[in-house]
């Protein structure tokens, strides 16, 4: 199951591993990135810390990580085609991994409905 937190990243859980990664909302928002910066393997991320460092043609923005873990793996594909966070942001877009996630992180974040729901509600008609 996909997760997403108030500041547009998706986090899905599998065992204690987590792959993590921008919504399409914010990736459309953001606008063509040009360059990702994702964190150091083995850098211990805490909740509300910086994941990494994007920036677009648009602006520079710091994404938080809405769990905490160690990072046990990059999207390699970032470092040469950034622009793919806004073609497939939820699939082969996907930023990093996290080992050690407490399940119990997930808690205070959005199923994709109530995500999806809140995006519209923000959204002018």
């Amino acid at each position: 199951m996909r997760y997403y937190s108030e500041d547009h990243v998706w986090v899905e859980l599998c065992a204690r591993t987590a792959t993590l990664g921008l919504s399409r909302h914010a990736a459309a928002e953001l606008g063509k990135l040009t360059f990702v910066e994702p964190p150091r393997l083995g850098a211990r991320i805490a909740r509300g810390e910086t994941l990494c460092v994007v920036e677009s043609v648009k602006t520079a923005a710091d994404v938080s990580s809405p769990v905490s873990g160690t990072v046990c793996a990059t999207n390699p594909l970032l470092e040469e085609h950034p622009d793919c966070v806004n073609t497939n942001p939820e699939t082969e877009g996907w930023i990093c991994r996290l080992t050690e996630v407490e399940p119990a992180d997930l808690a205070g974040l959005l199923s994709a409905e109530r995500y999806a729901a809140r995006i519209d509600q923000q959204t002018p008609h």
